[in-house]
């Protein structure tokens, strides 16, 4: 079991395509939500993802600011439901804001949270700044951290 962090050309092409197999088990398959997984910011992110028995545990993507926001960012959240309900989102999302405010020296970190989850992301400092919208028929709120 371990922790690893990548730009998009340092993956192997077995743990990309275990990343991206994972992603869309998740976002399109398990959501039943047909959407463009490949958005072409894979790219320019830092992928943070949990190896365990060869499978992807738990997964982000971050952005620095200005690619996606003005502000640096952290999305395609997730953790397989193979290891839900073990903390590995808590630490999933630990880890993310820790790379972003001290190895990327990010103040401010925003995300597109699925609405349910707003409560989880309130719990580590995030605070809602849009209504929630329907970004591909699922409720989500914008929600922004500023590290004090």
């Amino acid at each position: 079991m371990e922790w690893k962090l990548k730009k998009f050309e340092e993956f192997t092409a077995d743990e990309l395509y275990r990343v991206l197999k994972q992603r869309v088990d998740v976002f399109v398959v398990e959501q039943d939500c047909p959407y463009p997984e490949l958005d072409d910011h894979d790219r320019n992110a830092y992928h943070l993802f949990k190896v365990v028995n060869g499978e992807i545990a738990a997964y982000s993507r971050l952005l620095p600011r200005g690619t996606v926001y003005e502000e640096a960012s952290i999305g395609r959240v997730l953790v397989n439901k193979e290891f839900r309900k073990q903390g590995l989102g808590r630490e999933l999302l630990e880890r993310s804001m820790d790379f972003l405010q001290n190895e990327l020296e990010e103040n401010k970190i925003k995300l597109q949270a699925q609405e349910y989850l707003r409560d989880f992301y309130a719990s580590f400092g995030f605070k809602p700044v849009s209504e929630v919208y329907l970004e591909d028929g699922i409720p989500h709120v914008d929600m922004i951290y500023t590290k004090q």
